[in-house]
């Protein structure tokens, strides 16, 4: 079976609803077995285990969340050369306009030699009832694709 990995960081509960909306979409594709763990806890085998990875943070200064940092930091090198062809897509809970953050993951996921496969989702401010079924929309449709190998 195929799997989709969503990776998230949150503290004040934003970024976590948008993850669970993401999980909740993902799982009407039983095709595929959906895993979220928050970035902290997430390992390399967690990553090297999947099929596509959706990636959900705050908007921390302008950048993603420190943790979603770390798990980079902690999977980059050991990963190098072995998820290349990756699908991933990006939600993001913005207090400003979410942008620094989706640039930089997306510079670090071109250097693992991922591919993003949707738009990323920015929550400006608030995320409204808008925002979470666009993130339902978004994990039903990753993990189709990943189940059917369209990515």
């Amino acid at each position: 079976m195929k799997r989709l990995l969503v990776v998230y960081h949150t503290q004040g509960g934003r970024t976590g609803a948008m993850a669970e909306a993401v999980l909740r979409g993902a799982r009407r594709a039983t095709e595929t077995e959906t895993v979220m763990k928050r970035a902290g806890n997430t390992t390399l085998e967690d990553l090297l285990a999947c099929h596509g990875l959706v990636v959900g943070t705050p908007e921390n200064f302008g950048y993603m969340a420190g943790m979603v940092k770390d798990f980079f930091d902690r999977t980059y090198y050991p990963a190098e050369g072995k998820t290349v062809g990756l699908p991933y897509a990006l939600f993001v809970s913005a207090g400003n306009d979410g942008t620094g953050a989706v640039r930089e993951i997306d510079r670090i996921a071109t250097g693992y030699g991922w591919k993003r496969v949707a738009e990323p989702l920015i929550a400006r401010k608030e995320v409204t009832e808008a925002d979470l079924a666009a993130c339902e929309a978004l994990g039903e449709a990753m993990a189709t694709g990943v189940a059917l190998g369209v990515f």
